[in-house]
């Protein structure tokens, strides 16, 4: 801790007179740092798989270029991020719920002539490839499903039938999805843990995954932790058309790729409920 307080005396001018742990980390340890001038930042460290710098990359991204709320950063390297501090209740209700999907409804308005993105980001800790493409259908094929089932058999995380299976499914994704989408800028990692609130409000998204998407993937994401639920839907309905049967046909197809990260990273229950999507798929 005290080389991580000098580093931030050299970064801020100033050194912290008190640092606390932050909920979440799990990947790379966070703390809110209060200054010597009253100020408050966020500061992160980078974890033993992780450069932070496409963090802040994303970040600065969605600044300049949307009206998503996400906070500002105040410096950044590989192994150091320093953010803006942004009030946090961490609770959800259905006012919250309404007022995300009124920002996520207007950034998946910011569209591209191709999905993927001029660089690659990172999910959590993880490479996220993101070359650009013009079929959604071979994009979520190859940069989303198969890669990152292929991360997941590499590190002896996944066992071969279910990779097998993964690519059954992976040649019949036409059967399931379309590939008409508009390409729609994404947050990319939509779980609670990275939505900020005032109870009444959003005030903030962080640890964003971003590049542009069917934005099914983005709604399917709100469902896997139950992020939101019928309020948002609803709401978000209002703003963005939702194509029929997405709930029932394309919203559990879309989440294997968030459960594979979670099997990259964690293993565990995450292969159980991968086999149980595929079940459901009708892929044996």
């Amino acid at each position: 801790m005290v080389q991580l307080e000098d580093r931030l005396e050299v970064v801020l001018g100033q050194r912290p007179r008190n640092m606390e742990p932050l909920a979440g980390g799990c990947v790379s340890p966070v703390w809110r740092a209060d200054l010597a001038d009253g100020g408050v930042v966020v500061v992160k460290q980078a974890g033993p798989e992780a450069s932070l710098e496409p963090e802040a990359w994303m970040l600065a991204h969605l600044r300049d270029r949307t009206d998503l709320p996400v906070p500002d950063v105040l410096f950044a390297d590989a192994e150091l991020l320093v953010m803006s501090h942004l009030e946090n209740s961490g609770a959800i209700g259905p006012m919250v719920e309404e007022h995300a999907a009124d920002l996520i409804a207007a950034l998946h308005g910011h569209t591209d002539d191709s999905f993927g993105l001029g660089r690659d980001t990172v999910i959590g800790p993880l490479a996220q490839p993101n070359p650009q493409t013009d079929n959604w259908i071979a994009f979520f094929r190859d940069h989303r499903l198969l890669y990152m089932a292929g991360l997941c058999r590499a590190a002896g995380r996944l066992p071969d039938h279910i990779f097998a299976r993964i690519e059954k499914l992976a040649a019949r994704l036409g059967d399931f999805i379309s590939p008409s989408a508009a390409p729609a800028m994404i947050h990319g990692d939509l779980w609670g843990g990275n939505v900020l609130t005032d109870g009444t409000r959003i005030t903030g998204f962080i640890d964003p995954a971003i590049y542009y998407a069917d934005p099914e993937i983005e709604l399917a994401f709100t469902t896997l932790f139950n992020t939101f639920g019928a309020r948002f839907f609803d709401r978000y309905r209002e703003r963005r058309s939702i194509e029929p049967e997405f709930h029932e046909r394309r919203c559990g197809l879309y989440n294997l790729y968030p459960l594979l990260v979670h099997v990259r990273l964690f293993g565990g229950i995450y292969v159980a409920q991968v086999d149980d999507v595929l079940r459901r798929l009708g892929v044996d």
